[in-house]
């Protein structure tokens, strides 16, 4: 528990749950400030979340909503000395900056990241093939979509044709190293910068490691 944890996000409404939750389990009240974008979806939700609260015979006020989305109060969060014990920014790269600049409370720098799928040679192919494509294609433009296929040398060559016939039937464009394109051709070359890149859309890296 680190007491009033305020956090900072843009438009998904899921974040809303997700965040007040995990501050909740971890023993923490959370003080949520979303986007303009899904606020009313937000403000909903943290309501539900308040009423399960109360049924429960607990302080509503664990969990709670700014109410104005201008720039005004996320500065009023991020400079709330003796009042936010905690701020964590949950977005793109310019909210990042915005609030490990100016934060003059403690201050989490979240990763903007990319998200990697790690085939280990004791892998079930089946299962492997099914997440890989499931967590490429379901949704490619969300921040946790798969944008990078790491697989472990001693199973490569049995599951990398099928995890490319899966991902092509999808439109996937796949670019991979050297080792990768051997065993399919039809991966195109991919560059070094590949592999550091989120995509946001129907495209992944492909490259064969030496284990874990």
């Amino acid at each position: 528990p680190m007491g009033v944890v305020a956090i900072i996000y843009e438009s998904r409404p899921n974040v809303t749950s997700d965040a007040a939750v995990l501050a909740f389990k971890s023993g923490n009240v959370c003080v949520l400030r979303g986007g303009k974008e899904a606020f009313r979806t937000s403000s909903a939700i943290v309501a539900a979340l308040r009423n399960g609260l109360e049924r429960e015979n607990l302080p509503k006020e664990l969990i709670s909503i700014v109410e104005d989305t201008t720039r005004t109060s996320a500065n009023e969060l991020m400079t709330a000395v003796g009042y936010v014990d905690l701020l964590i920014p949950r977005g793109g790269k310019g909210l990042i900056s915005a609030c490990t600049q100016n934060a003059k409370v403690p201050c989490i720098e979240t990763g903007t990241g990319i998200c990697t799928v790690y085939v280990d040679g004791a892998a079930d192919l089946e299962k492997a093939v099914n997440i890989v494509e499931n967590a490429k294609t379901s949704r490619p433009s969300v921040c946790n979509a798969a944008e990078s296929l790491l697989v472990d040398a001693a199973i490569a060559k049995k599951y990398l044709p099928e995890a490319v016939n899966a991902l092509g039937a999808q439109n996937v464009q796949i670019v991979g190293c050297e080792e990768s394109r051997k065993i399919c051709p039809q991966i195109l070359p991919a560059a070094d910068a590949d592999f550091y890149t989120e995509y946001n859309d129907y495209k992944i890296s492909v490259k064969i490691v030496d284990g874990l």
